[in-house]
């Protein structure tokens, strides 16, 4: 039996100004975290395809990610992508069932703990950071009218 529409993150409560006027915290006390001014150095060694991830990761999501809470996850996701790379090579030298399921299985870690940190399009609205919106007809005539 469906439970009904999931409650709004207090992050997008806040972010809306708390237009229900109900107390956010329901009688816990939220820690408010400080966000990233610049992009951190990982605090491991990374390879090329992990350092691009975790440069765009923290590039767009710097806004929401922690440097005191998302920084292991972000560099283990980071490792993971390295490893990935170089066993995808692998994969695609040998034909080996076996590391093809590892890859497979490798691919799926790393999409969900990209989820968790709020980079899938349901994750970002559920956290009320981002919506992807399509532009009308009205707003392309607009911006290329604009353009000229």
């Amino acid at each position: 039996m469906p439970a009904g529409r999931p409650s709004k993150p207090i992050e997008q409560k806040r972010l809306l100004g708390n237009p229900g006027k109900r107390p956010l915290t329901a009688g816990q006390e939220v820690e408010i975290l400080e966000r990233a001014s610049e992009i951190p150095e990982p605090t491991r060694p990374l390879l090329k395809p992990g350092r691009e991830l975790w440069d765009r990761v923290w590039g767009s999501g710097i806004n929401w990610i922690s440097p005191q809470t998302d920084l292991e996850l972000l560099l283990m996701t980071s490792e993971m992508v390295d490893e990935r790379w170089n066993l995808r090579i692998k994969v695609m030298q040998t034909d080996d069932m076996q590391m093809a399921r590892r890859l497979d299985n490798l691919t799926r870690l790393i999409v969900g703990n990209l989820s968790l940190l709020g980079f899938s399009p349901s994750d970002r609205s559920r956290l009320g950071v981002a919506e992807v919106k399509k532009q009308t007809k009205i707003e392309e005539l607009i911006a290329k009218r604009n353009a000229l």
